[in-house]
């Protein structure tokens, strides 16, 4: 390695060398250092160390060194990250991927053993378990059990991969969410690795298979979500092409007011930045008030980096850092290294330092904080809780405006009664139905799943041991929750209900319903499993707009149940309050949650447990032994686990499965690079608005029955009660290109007046599904393109959005604006993006989507092609568009048809080993 900067140095940490690249040398040639933020050092010092004259050159060095806050991002770096988390839905494909290369590279004339994770890699299985049994003791067990049984191909599979792959590991299913696992085990902060005889100390960084990979950044460990396809090449040594980014410091200062807790703080958070704009930019939390944040607090907030738009959204280390690390059983030598090399470098926070430079400041007074939820379809979109009765209620009448004549009486008129099981004053609205023997009724704002769940909160146990308390004050005043609610509790860690159990709180909320049903991420994802038969039908019989309440990160449309429509992200003991409530239209700050056991009203504020009560429970009950129990063999997994059987063979044997299956991405490939093909000729086959997710583009929740996924398992004898969700079929391309852009949501204009996966096929006129039309157009050797408003690809890092794009047949996405993620990964698998010019759109330049599409040529470098658009009548409207490939590496995975094809090629053009 080169070292232009000689900033080669020796730290001593209790006696023990560690060779590190100090700032230090660069302060002396009159670089100042400390005015970069905190993040920006990070990304300084991975370009010291690994400086090669190739990817990292003195150049960009100097360009960091030089950074402009206030200029337009233009500089490329490569980012070489130190490891790479997966969890099992995204994981799994890019293992099913490093497996197909393998066969790949021997049909080259390959060695198969090339293909290996070359930076450390760690697979959570975190996203399989589902809600299916709920409110029992035996929950956990009976959802284990069904797990088991629906995954063991996929567990067979990963277990094969976690003895076939060196530097790779896998963390069994029930231990936790992976950010959770990745927060209290995986994490180092530091990171050492042996390099020619020396022990290397640099920053830990990584980058994961999902995109609230950023929960890291709560201990200052810069990590972001980027597709499967992205962490593979960085598991095969390619460094991440990246552009020097802006960034947003955000003050804050003060302290949570009584009764806010760290999710109305993170939905603030959330608000604020989402709408000055950080989409691409890294966000750093400074200021005095991180003293008064604790780190659960902290990880919360960077957790949802993805929901205000940043890359990342990161924590310096303090001292606050170090308690949390040495209370999560972090080893003595571990905690010595950390701060010192911190320190040592100018990366350590204190009280009244000096501030760095930002390309923007914004800043949060927490005591300004109050209690909120977010709904009912975005994450960004808070609602105080004083005021949720109120926007429910109007998306509720903005629903049967669209939905019901104008003659039927909308919902909450003026002095109508809105008690659920209370008089009601209208005909329509409401369905009776029957539960455990007793009439009940079902109307519109039915609390119908209270879920604690998600990584967001589950890693903090003031939010979950407030959560306990309200439950226990509900218990004593001998409330229950009401009965059409489904409640469930998936912890992040197994550290969760030992603290709980340890503070004799678990019991209350047990007796409430909220049994813990499973560890990993399960609402928050569409893993809700399914509704009581009863509940289900009166939704769909009374069309009732009902509600989720849930303590998660994620509410975009379908997402958490199909059934219902508006999902509110809420602080898990608000998610018990409206168990409680059983319904959003009751106004938890003025109206009485419910009664207690002598019919007498009860009001939140008469079961709201004070800060100093959670914060003497959680300073009594959570201990660094219990984190050293649960994480003393955390790989090794339960008998079920271990029971699985599985070979030691070098290539894996794709045996027939439904699960599993060999890609087609590497069929009839050679050495030679294919370069750019033209496009012309297209067809739309999708033409939708703003804010399309990649939970609307990437398959994702349950597999219908008379979709086309579920025709083709039903073809290949999986009977429907064994589909499973589409996230756990995410290693078989024939199910997953079944279900893109398959969601129940969708709107694609191509279709007027439906919902879901249709399109319309040109120029027949016939209407069919988005997959049945790919399919007819791929016979008609017809590409196909995609047209799409602001913010396309918003949402997790989801790699099948771009991989079923690209199955399908669609070449090019044409969009007013991109999420940052999807774009990277349309290039990563060789689809085109390109942007409409400002102030243009498909409608602006009177696009309707019957058109063919030919494009101008790519000459491999950013700027503008020009687009034909024929129309019906054989009259051409043309218009300029932005080539979205942003940087020249990008251009070479492009070139190569995909980011795995350029790996595959290097690897088997490099000699072998003497």
């Amino acid at each position: 390695m080169t070292n232009s900067f000689n900033t080669r140095a020796t730290l001593d940490v209790g006696g023990k060398q560690y060779e590190i690249f100090r700032f230090d040398a660069l302060r002396e040639k009159g670089y100042d250092v400390d005015r970069l933020p905190y993040s920006l050092k990070v990304l300084l010092e991975n370009l010291l160390r690994t400086e090669d004259g190739v990817n990292v050159t003195d150049t960009s060095i100097k360009a960091l060194l030089n950074w402009d806050p206030k200029k337009k991002p233009e500089d490329e770096i490569a980012f070489t990250p130190a490891r790479v988390v997966m969890q099992d839905f995204t994981g799994v494909p890019a293992v099913v991927d490093l497996a197909a290369m393998r066969d790949a590279m021997q049909n080259l004339g390959g060695d198969p053993n090339k293909i290996n994770p070359l930076s450390p890699a760690d697979l959570v299985i975190d996203h399989s378990v589902m809600i299916d049994h709920f409110g029992k003791a035996d929950s956990l067990d009976l959802n284990t059990k069904l797990e088991y049984h629906r995954n063991r191909e996929r567990y067979k599979f990963l277990r094969w991969g976690q003895s076939a792959f060196s530097n790779f590991r896998v963390v069994p299913p029930g231990t936790g969410i992976v950010h959770q696992v990745n927060l209290e085990y995986l994490a180092d902060v530091v990171f050492t690795r042996d390099s020619d005889g020396k022990t290397q100390a640099y920053p830990d960084t990584l980058v994961g298979t999902d995109s609230h990979t950023t929960m890291i950044n709560g201990v200052g460990v810069l990590g972001w979500g980027v597709g499967g396809i992205e962490a593979e090449a960085a598991m095969l040594g390619q460094p991440v092409s990246m552009l020097i980014p802006e960034v947003i410091g955000m003050r804050l200062t003060g302290k949570l007011p009584e009764g806010a807790t760290a999710t109305d703080l993170v939905l603030t958070v959330t608000e604020l930045l989402r709408a000055h704009g950080v989409v691409g930019k890294f966000v750093e939390f400074f200021g005095d008030g991180l003293a008064n944040l604790p780190l659960a607090d902290r990880a919360t907030i960077a957790n949802m980096a993805p929901e205000y738009g940043a890359t990342c959204g990161i924590f310096p280390v303090d001292g606050e850092t170090i308690r949390y690390l040495e209370l999560s059983g972090r080893s003595e030598e571990t905690l010595a290294l950390v701060e010192a090399y911190a320190k040592a470098q100018g990366m350590w926070r204190e009280d009244g330092a000096r501030e760095a430079d930002y390309t923007d400041v914004l800043e949060l007074d927490m005591s300004r904080v109050e209690p909120s939820l977010a709904g009912p379809k975005r994450p960004q979109d808070r609602v105080a809780l004083k005021n949720a009765k109120q926007t429910f209620t109007s998306n509720l009448n903005a629903f049967l405006d669209e939905h019901h004549t104008d003659d039927e009486e909308r919902f909450l008129s003026e002095g109508g009664d809105t008690a659920i099981g209370g008089q009601i004053d209208y005909e329509k609205g409401a369905v009776e139905i029957e539960l455990n023997g007793k009439k009940e009724l079902l109307c519109h704002g039915a609390v119908v799943i209270a879920a604690i769940t998600s990584c967001t909160n589950t890693s903090n146990p003031a939010v979950l041991v407030a959560a306990a308390l309200v439950a226990k004050k509900a218990r004593e005043r001998g409330m229950q929750v009401k009965p059409w609610v489904k409640t469930s509790f998936a912890p992040g860690s197994q550290v969760v209900p030992a603290y709980l159990e340890n503070a004799d709180l678990l019991q209350h909320l047990d007796a409430l319903g909220f049994n813990v049903a499973g560890f990993g991420c399960t609402t928050c994802i569409g893993n809700s499993g399914p509704l009581p038969e009863a509940v289900g039908d009166a939704i769909r019989d009374g069309n009732l707009m009902v509600a989720s309440v849930l303590s998660g990160n994620r509410n975009f449309e379908g997402r958490v149940h199909p059934d219902v429509r508006t999902n509110w992200l809420a602080s898990p003991p608000l998610v018990v309050a409206y168990a409680l409530a059983g319904s959003m239209t009751i106004d938890l700050t003025s109206e009485a949650v419910g009664q207690d056991a002598d019919g007498n009203d009860v009001f939140l504020k008469d079961i709201w447990p004070s800060q100093q009560e959670i914060a003497d429970v959680v300073g009594a009950n959570i201990s660094r032994a219990m984190f050293q129990q649960q994480y003393a063999d955390v790989f090794a997994g339960d008998s079920n686990w271990q029971g699985i059987e599985t070979t030691e063979s070098e290539n894996y044997d794709w045996a027939p499965s439904t699960y599993i299956a060999n890609p087609p991405y590497f069929e009839g490939m050679s050495m030679d690079e294919p370069g750019v093909q033209e496009i012309s000729d297209a067809r739309c086959l999708v033409f939708v608005g703003d804010s399309i997710t990649t939970d609307h583009i990437s398959p994702a929740g349950a597999i219908k029955p008379d979709s086309p996924a579920g025709k083709y398992l039903q073809e290949q004898g999986v009977s429907p009660k064994d589909f499973n969700s589409y996230g756990s079929r995410r290693g078989n391309h024939e199910v997953m290109m079944r279900g893109t852009f398959a969601n129940v949501r969708l709107r694609n204009k191509m279709a007027p007046g439906t919902e879901g996966g249709w399109t319309t096929h040109v120029p027949s006129g016939d209407v069919m599904t988005i997959f049945d039309a790919a399919e007819k157009y791929r016979a008609e050797n017809t590409p196909l393109v995609v047209l799409a408003g602001k913010e396309y690809g918003t949402g997790s890092s989801r790699d099948w959005a771009a991989k079923g794009t690209n199955l399908l047949g669609i070449r090019a996405v044409i969009a007013e604006s991109f999420e940052r993620i999807h774009r990277s990964n349309l290039v990563g698998f060789g689809v085109l993006p390109l942007q409409f010019k400002s102030g243009e759109s498909a409608q602006s330049l009177g696009l309707d989507g019957s058109e063919t599409f030919s494009f101008g040529s790519l000459d491999g470098e950013p700027g503008e092609i020009r687009v034909t658009a024929t129309g019906k009548d054989g009259k051409d409207k043309s218009f300029d568009a932005v080539v979205r490939i942003d940087t020249p590496k990008e251009w070479e995975y492009f070139r190569n048809g995909g980011i795995l094809h350029y790996v595959l090629r290097n690897l088997a053009a490099q000699p072998e080993a003497a």
